[in-house]
């Protein structure tokens, strides 16, 4: 019946066709978790890089897996309990072994609020300690807010903390036989960003660190001063490959031009306004935007992030 209806839509009643039809528009639109090799078992899957959407089910950020013998270790967990469940699905198509570790390199919504998903399949949550107060502060709001942007999508989240809080400035795991060494510098776009160096492969998932093809966000729990202390990080380590928490997988130079010359442009810029005493308002409107409005949500974001970043230049 429902083929020969779909076929001749002028032959249901009003409501019914609807209904098929959001049902269709529904399928079509539905968010699709795929991993792809980074290098030899190493996946990364690139999310949206525009806002959390209904479509993109608020995974608009990037999920890496590294497989081992022992099991799989999980870069991020997604942003609610069923997207997490469709990172788990994509995962069984890349290995058979479960995913035994998850990290969370941050405290923004899509690193961690799949947790509780991973949790009850019997997998061990690790974050640096420089996170939790702030994932603790802001998970509620965080759920909230997905709740009135995804709907029922959102339903059977709970905001679930690591239980293995990691405390020096860098940390070697050694899971399933791989090293991973993480590195957090007192955080950037979040107090509790943390990378993840996998010397073996020469593969860096640099989480919120790195923004490349769209513009970073510098929000109130951000510290522009930390970002550019951890960046430089990055560049002692020259990785091979760069898994951003944004944008396409890259390498060192692109991760330069899209994350740390805009924060060094816009320090530069706003420590100087807040010497000469300019107001705010004058700083954000003087600071020159030209050479980043090539990066998707520029125009949208770069405002607050010049306010917020003079603000933070007052109160050093």
């Amino acid at each position: 019946m429902t083929p020969t209806l779909l076929k001749h839509p002028a032959r249901l009643p009003a409501q019914l066709l609807v209904i098929t039809l959001s049902l269709a528009c529904g399928l079509a639109h539905a968010v699709t978790v795929e991993f792809k090799q980074v290098a030899e078992g190493v996946y990364a899957h690139v999310g949206d890089t525009g806002a959390r959407t209904a479509d993109n089910e608020g995974l608009n950020a990037n999920i890496g897996l590294i497989v081992t013998p022992a099991g799989a270790v999980l870069i991020d967990s997604g942003a609610t309990f069923q997207s997490a469940r469709k990172i788990a699905e994509a995962a069984r198509k890349v290995t058979p072994q479960p995913i035994k570790w998850v990290i969370n390199t941050g405290g923004q919504d899509h690193r961690w609020l799949g947790n509780g998903y991973f949790q009850a399949q019997g997998a061990e949550l690790i974050a640096h300690a420089g996170g939790e107060a702030d994932m603790k502060n802001r998970g509620n709001d965080h759920l909230q807010a997905l709740k009135a942007v995804l709907g029922a999508k959102a339903d059977g989240t709970v905001p679930t903390l690591p239980l293995r809080w990691l405390k020096a400035p860098d940390e070697q795991l050694e899971l399933g036989g791989v090293v991973f060494e993480l590195k957090h510098r007192g955080g950037a776009h979040t107090p509790g960003d943390t990378m993840v160096w996998l010397p073996q492969k020469n593969v860096l998932f640099s989480g919120d660190v790195v923004y490349v093809d769209r513009m970073l966000g510098v929000i109130p729990v951000s510290s522009t001063k930390q970002w550019l202390a951890t960046f430089a990080v990055i560049e002692a380590l020259n990785p091979a490959a760069l898994v951003p928490g944004h944008g396409r997988v890259t390498n060192l130079a692109t991760a330069k031009a899209d994350t740390q010359a805009y924060l060094l442009a816009l320090r530069a810029h706003m420590k100087q306004a807040v010497d000469d005493g300019t107001d705010v308002s004058a700083a954000v409107k003087s600071f020159n935007a030209a050479p980043f409005l090539r990066l998707l949500n520029a125009a949208e974001l770069m405002p607050g992030n010049a306010s917020r970043t003079y603000l933070e230049l007052e109160r050093e």
